[in-house]
């Protein structure tokens, strides 16, 4: 998984909600992501923050935090290998369980569907995935373009949640789909076309 940056537009029925932007680097062997989003527009203006530390070749959880980006984030996961425990916190309430499996997070969980679809076929037809909050079933779904880009669609219980990643590198995230109680809210890749303009269009920036 390469570091870079990249934004998406959210849209519920249609209308502006906000942005997305992300943003990969490298850190101490792990892949570290940050995701800032900005709801706005049809939706209550607020932030939310999301950090996730990466396996860098499992895309596995090693760390997870999600706050408002001022101070202290709300909700935090470590898992301690050494001592073979998950701690949790959310505000004040601290809690830790014994670690016996491999976690994903909201965000890994993402990234890893993204190098998902870079293999073969796009990775096998059902799987799972361990959250803290539970276990993730997937499915995978028939190719489909999205913004006339082929991609590997994802289906994700509990939540009906839809991913969909680009089949071709670099395998962008082109279209989440998240049910919430305002609505499906929709965040998609802005797509550039690279038809070149008419000539009509070229003459126009040329006065």
């Amino acid at each position: 998984m390469k570091e870079g940056a990249f934004s998406l537009t959210l849209s519920l029925g249609g209308r502006y909600a906000g942005e997305q932007h992300w943003a990969l680097t490298s850190e101490r062997s792990a892949l570290v992501a940050r995701v800032q989003t900005d709801f706005g527009g049809v939706l209550p203006e607020l932030r939310r923050v999301q950090h996730s530390r990466l396996h860098p070749r499992h895309l596995t959880s090693l760390g997870y935090a999600e706050g408002d980006g001022r101070g202290r984030p709300s909700f935090e996961v470590q898992f301690d290998r050494r001592a073979g425990l998950v701690h949790l916190r959310q505000g004040r309430e601290e809690a830790s369980t014994p670690l016996v499996t491999e976690y994903h997070d909201p965000v890994s969980l993402l990234l890893w569907l993204r190098w998902l679809s870079a293999q073969e076929g796009g990775g096998p037809e059902r799987l799972g995935a361990q959250l803290t909050g539970g276990r993730v079933l997937i499915q995978r779904l028939q190719s489909t373009e999205v913004g006339g880009v082929p991609c590997t669609g994802y289906f994700l219980r509990p939540g009906n949640a839809y991913v969909y990643t680009e089949q071709a590198e670099p395998w962008r995230l082109m279209r989440l789909i998240q049910p919430t109680d305002f609505g499906s809210v929709e965040a998609n890749a802005q797509v550039r076309s690279s038809r070149p303009a008419p000539d009509r269009e070229r003459r126009r920036r040329r006065v």
